[in-house]
């Protein structure tokens, strides 16, 4: 159990990111070594599967604005494998132990899927589209880092995830502010009528007469 604990805890932070491609690597790794991971990962269809989630995640996540709607639409999906993941590495039976961490894990995740989607908010109201792909990549490559120091050491990979965990949420507070005024001015032009430039414009000032 000591050793599930900071393993599970790195796993929700992951799939508070992208738990699509935190079970395809854990399901790679756990093939070639001996990482204690859920033997369900490992299976080829699992692999397959998320195989083809990682891609379809990595594209929607490189797009402007579209990486904001993925995020919505995995609200409910990240919390949940980070619980599922959190409780299927703690024990295959879930006693009392087990429950708190996969409660803990769907925490974790919840709180890092949100500020993963107000960062990415902040992000969105960039006029260029490289840093979508910048930071979409570094999340991506944190994920595999730390899952791969969690084969050596899985303290280690924990206390980088902790660090990477209270950074995102902060950074995300920070930007918040950002996030809401993008989409407050995003609203508002799309309420804001459009002026029709073939109206012609009516002089306030005094009308000049005929000579006389």
């Amino acid at each position: 159990m000591e050793a599930a604990i900071p393993l599970a805890f790195t796993a929700a932070w992951a799939s508070g990111i992208n738990p699509y491609l935190l079970v395809f690597l854990m399901g790679l790794l756990g093939r070639v070594t001996d990482l204690g991971v859920p033997v369900a990962f490992e299976r080829v269809d699992v692999l397959l599967v998320f195989g083809v989630l990682v891609v379809i995640d990595a594209i929607a996540d490189k797009i402007m604005w579209l990486d904001s709607a993925w995020d919505v639409f995995n609200t409910a999906i990240r919390p949940i494998a980070g619980g599922v993941v959190a409780v299927l590495i703690a024990s295959p039976s879930v006693d009392l132990p087990s429950a708190v961490i996969a409660a803990g894990g769907g925490i974790v995740a919840l709180i890092t899927h949100f500020a993963k989607a107000t960062t990415r908010l902040a992000v969105n109201t960039s006029p260029e589209p490289a840093s979508n792909v910048v930071v979409s990549v570094a999340e991506d490559a944190a994920i595999a880092g730390v899952v791969i120091t969690a084969i050596f050491n899985p303290w280690i990979a924990a206390a980088i995830a902790a660090v990477l965990f209270i950074g995102g949420v902060v950074v995300a507070l920070a930007v918040a502010g950002t996030a809401r005024a993008a989409l407050r001015k995003r609203r508002q032009r799309k309420t804001q009528p459009t002026t029709n430039p073939t109206t012609p414009l009516i002089s306030s000032g005094p009308e000049s007469g005929p000579d006389e």
